[in-house]
């Protein structure tokens, strides 16, 4: 094949496990066979709309089949892929079509609307499909199943995922074929998958975690994803039993949001052999409530730009090493470095830098970022850590004041932009509190415009429809003034002090 990206993945799992099952959702299932056919007319019919090698092509929607057959037939073409968050706003939504130049929309049904208005503000120029239903359908129906050997590279762009950056403005990081294959890789060497796996994917394939951690690493082994539209805990449990999942990966607050129901003492768990948990640190309290049932979780550290896994703490040491993300994924290197780039000594505090094939390409139009994220060709994470005697990675503190709340990532500077587009709102900061639910949640600290008394309820409501639901801050407070250096510069640890805890504190004199 003169394909070695993803869009052969199908073509070579069809010829080795055809009749396998690779995605259940709902009552359907596919087997490997059939999605290699589906993924052949879909990267026909788009090929017929006037899609072509280096093109953009997005997709809007919940886990469905048609997201990852979108995915493989878009790579079948040396097309870029744009997979977009469901849960963000139409704004959001058009300024990421427009930034990658998509010029194709694939979208589930019960998002048209929202589809719709993003596209005409996003400049999507071919073609708008609805994904799923009977036109759908049709439209794989009526193209061709003759099999499509475009070249691609290894260092070809495959995917564009975006990741909001400091200054507000959202990035796409360009994952090749090679960074996607590379960090599947590594999940297979470092998670000792096997050909029968079944993975439960609840977590949503948008985001870097649900399909790199987890469905392209099980497609690329050949087991079967079960793909679940939303989250639900309870219907988690039911999924685990009905179709004896070996595999799930989540956030901690999935995870816990499953062990508070009601039959979690004797629901049937004993399929699970891999519990991958990511996306904000794991509590020790929930890894003693798993460790109950008998079950431990995998753990470690990454990020959309490293495809994302970059350390992995495994289930041996699991225990003895709670707090810490691990090590190295196999193909991966990372150092812990001084300002001056001299490695840290045990113990001491520096910046995380990451190396490997997984690593990506650079920011989508943006070559000044691209480089600015890159020393010496490791990539500067922006996260402080601290290494042990045993080279066992603890992540301490972010240098970029990113918030995750529930697995989301919020950057405070796009919510504080938001803000200050309100006339009532002079100034305003964004810090991250502990959240009993999520982990953490955003609050805002907000100094009025003078002659004005706004409420604070007020102007959180002028958020909603301008930023996704989970951005919007969950409290704001209004203060007289910011605290501030003699530059000028915001002390955010000032803020993070005197209001960075559920209860109200007076602000420091």
């Amino acid at each position: 094949m003169r394909n070695e990206g993803l869009g052969s993945w199908p073509a070579r799992r069809a010829r080795k496990t055809p009749h396998r099952t690779a995605l259940l959702h709902r009552s359907t299932a596919l087997s490997y066979g059939e999605l290699h056919d589906r993924t052949t007319r879909l990267a026909h019919a788009l090929r017929a709309a006037g899609v072509r090698r280096g093109d953009r092509i997005a997709y809007l929607g919940p886990n469905h089949p048609a997201f990852l057959e979108t995915l493989f037939a878009a790579a079948v073409l040396g097309a870029v892929f744009v997979p977009l968050n469901t849960r963000l706003a139409g704004p959001e939504l058009a300024y990421q079509l427009a930034d990658s130049g998509s010029t194709v929309l694939l979208h589930s049904p019960g998002l048209a609307a929202l589809a719709d208005e993003a596209a005409r503000a996003g400049g999507v120029t071919r073609t708008v499909i609805e994904a799923a239903g009977p036109a759908y359908e049709a439209l794989l129906a009526d193209a061709s199943d003759v099999p499509i050997d475009e070249a691609v590279a290894p260092s070809d762009v495959c995917l564009i995922m975006y990741t909001s950056g400091t200054t507000g403005r959202p990035k796409g990081a360009m994952l090749t074929h090679g960074n996607l294959t590379w960090n599947a890789v590594n999940v297979l060497v470092d998670h000792d998958l096997v050909a029968d796996e079944t993975a439960l994917v609840s977590a949503p394939l948008f985001h870097t975690g649900g399909l790199n951690m987890l469905a392209l690493p099980v497609l690329l082994k050949g087991g079967a994803c079960v793909l679940v539209e939303s989250f639900d805990a309870g219907d988690t449990l039911d999924l685990i039993e009905r179709h004896r999942v070996t595999f799930m990966f989540g956030v901690p607050t999935m995870f816990d949001q499953v062990a508070r129901q009601s039959r979690w003492p004797s629901a049937d768990l004993s399929s699970l052999r891999l519990l991958n948990c990511g996306g904000a640190p794991v509590p020790t309290s929930l890894i003693a409530t798993y460790q109950e049932r008998g079950l431990t979780f995998v753990q470690g550290y990454g990020m959309t730009e490293a495809s994302p896994g970059a350390l992995f703490l495994d289930t041996e040491h699991a225990r003895v090493k709670a707090g810490s993300a691990g090590v190295p994924h196999f193909f991966t290197d990372v150092r812990v470095v001084r300002p001056d780039q001299s490695p840290v000594d045990v113990g001491e505090t520096g910046e995380v830098l990451i190396r490997g094939p997984h690593v990506m390409a650079g920011y989508w139009g943006l070559p000044e970022e691209s480089a600015a994220a890159f020393r010496d060709g490791w990539f500067r994470s922006g996260d402080a850590a601290r290494v042990d005697a045993d080279g066992y990675v603890t992540i301490v503190d972010r240098f970029k004041d990113m918030i995750i709340s529930g697995g989301e990532n919020i950057y405070p500077a796009e919510v504080e932009d938001a803000l200050l587009a309100h006339p009532d709102i002079a100034e305003c900061a964004v810090i991250g509190i502990p959240d009993p639910k999520w982990g953490e949640s955003a609050r805002a600290i907000v100094v009025p415009r003078a002659g004005t008394a706004p409420e604070p309820a007020e102007l959180l409501a002028a958020l909603h429809g301008r930023l996704a639901k989970y951005k919007i801050p969950k409290s704001l407070i209004l203060v007289d003034a910011l605290p501030r250096t003699a530059s000028g510069k915001l002390l955010k640890h000032h803020l993070r002090a005197d209001f960075g805890d559920a209860p109200r504190k007076e602000p420091r004199s």
